[in-house]
């Protein structure tokens, strides 16, 4: 029954003639990396874990895309690259920036399975070799994929143990006591008067309407097949939480906030007159109600209640504009952000969408409903998505991680950003185009905006303790 597994409506949009959209994630190895045991590992434990990773994508007579088995060539999936030997390790990051960057341009060919393996063994600034995956986002999504990665590694200091993950539970978010029935029926009302505003603006903002070109967006046709580069950040996921406790908001509107404030602060820094300009990121919401990943074999089961595949969403969300005020007061656009957030969850509008997205497909067919989803990516300015990552340290056929990062790469935007948190801090990636964005300045003005609100966040507490 493997061999006719239907491909996924979302993995048929993923892999049509409009869009191709893979997912990197990368692997920091804290000792120098021994591959001696790649090919029993990836025979053993990582094909396992789904059939899709040993299977290829064939059309039915009907034209329908389905999973087919096939005997995977290992070695046309495991790339090993060759770098001068003797160089610093800001030589070899250099390399290894570049390279990451000829790879997320490549395309996953659809004569093999849909995922590579590249294994860099050379010491960079952050990490003594780097274990590269890149896996087509048919395949799964962000939680399927991760919960892939997670079957291959264990915890360092005791593979017997099982990994743990931060504690997660969306009631927790938006929870409030004391409801009356006015304040229920209140929140009813503007919940429809929310639903029809932002499906309406995001059918609007999927067709016709485009966010203005800035420093962070050239609205260019073609930009996915445009260079990048990777680079990343690292924040305390502690110091986050004391900026949340400070203001009584959530761990994502913290790092909404800074993420956007440092946006507009690289935009007014490169053209003042444009740091205002319309733009809209798209969040990333998984729907799945769950506290934590489940095994592969659960999620692979018929009737999983987490099931493996494609469960997210996009939802529209404004960047908050920049006041003249804003440096003085850096912590009114992390409310800000909260307040758009929170009155975009109060809507039905992603449900709609999807909706939408079902009845292209079911009487327009894949093709028609790809373009629909190419348009909203690249009518808006940034993507922006978020992983949970365990606490404590994994290690990959028991050599420690050290670190981890993600990063999705083939959309048509000049720009995206992605988080992933581990051992305690969260990894911010953002990947911005080549010749258009600044990487090194960018990566600045998030880490200003940062250190902006943790401080604005310090003294905010500080003040109210001394009130009281």
């Amino acid at each position: 029954m493997e061999e006719s597994e239907p491909v996924s409506p979302t993995g048929q949009y993923f892999t049509s003639s409009v869009i191709s959209v893979s997912v990197i994630a990368v692997l920091e190895s804290q000792d120098p990396i021994d591959d001696s045991q790649t090919t029993s590992l990836l025979r053993h434990v990582f094909l396992p874990v789904n059939p899709r990773f040993s299977s290829v994508m064939v059309k039915d007579k009907n034209g329908i895309k389905h999973w087919k088995k096939v005997e995977v060539k290992l070695q046309d999936h495991v790339k090993v690259p060759i770098f001068p030997q003797g160089q610093s390790a800001d030589f070899y990051e250099g390399c290894f920036t570049d390279y990451l960057s000829k790879i997320a341009m490549d395309q996953l060919p659809l004569t093999r399975p849909l995922w590579e393996i590249h294994i860099i063994k050379y010491p960079t600034t952050t990490a003594a070799g780097n274990v590269v995956f890149k896996l087509h986002h048919a395949l799964g999504d962000g939680y399927s994929l991760m919960g892939a990665l997670l079957s291959c590694l264990q915890r360092a200091d005791n593979p017997a143990i099982p990994l743990t993950f931060p504690a997660f539970n969306p009631k927790t978010e938006t929870r409030r006591s004391g409801v009356s029935v006015c304040g229920s029926l209140g929140r009813a009302v503007s919940g429809v008067i929310n639903t029809v505003c932002d499906f309406g603006w995001s059918l609007l903002k999927s067709s016709v309407l485009e966010d203005d070109k800035t420093p962070v967006r050239s609205g260019d046709e073609g930009v996915e097949f445009r260079p990048i580069t990777i680079s990343t950040l690292t924040f305390s996921i502690d110091q986050i939480k004391q900026v949340k406790a400070s203001l009584g908001v959530t761990l994502n509107d913290v790092i909404c906030g800074v993420v956007f404030l440092g946006v507009r602060l690289y935009m007014q820094g490169m053209n003042h007159d444009l740091r205002n300009a319309q733009s809209t990121a798209l969040v990333l919401l998984r729907t799945r109600n769950i506290a934590g990943y489940k095994s592969i074999a659960e999620m692979v089961e018929p009737d999983a209640e987490s099931p493996w595949g494609n469960q997210f969403a996009f939802l529209h969300v404004p960047v908050p504009e920049l006041s003249q005020h804003e440096p003085n007061n850096p912590l009114s656009f992390v409310l800000k952000a909260q307040k758009i957030i929170k009155r975009k969850r109060n809507s039905a509008a992603v449900v709609l969408t999807g909706k939408l997205l079902e009845t292209l497909r079911k009487y327009r067919g894949p093709e028609v409903t790809a373009k629909y989803i190419h348009s909203t990516l690249k009518n808006t300015s940034m993507t922006v998505s978020n992983i949970i990552g365990p606490v404590e340290q994994m290690a990959l056929s028991n050599q420690p991680v050290k670190g981890l990062y993600f990063m999705v790469v083939g959309v048509p935007q000049s720009l995206s950003i992605t988080m992933l948190s581990y051992m305690g801090k969260l990894r911010l990636a953002v990947g911005t185009e080549n010749g258009l964005i600044e990487a090194p300045k960018f990566k600045s003005c998030i880490q200003n905006a940062f250190d902006m609100i943790f401080k604005a966040a310090a003294d905010h507490c500080s003040i109210a303790v001394n009130n009281t």
